[in-house]
């Protein structure tokens, strides 16, 4: 379970609209490709980030799992 602290940060840091772009998804399953781009709509207080897709898919990033980079604003 990730910290209070850990999860206001990525609130702070990954605001709804912010664009990043995936390195790689630890989904065996289903995973977004790597290298796709998308746009967060949301942190929720688990720390997940759910994710709109370039691709028109919404499965979310754990940062815990899944390597991703924010896209320009930095």
């Amino acid at each position: 379970m990730m910290s209070a602290e850990r999860i206001a940060k990525l609130k702070k840091d990954y605001p709804a609209g912010t664009r990043i772009r995936l390195i790689h998804m630890d989904d065996p399953y289903a995973p977004v490709p790597e290298g796709m781009t998308g746009t967060v709509v949301a942190v929720d207080d688990a720390g997940t980030l759910h994710m709109k897709w370039d691709n028109g898919r919404s499965l979310g990033i754990c940062p815990e799992v899944d390597s991703f980079t924010k896209i320009g604003g930095e």
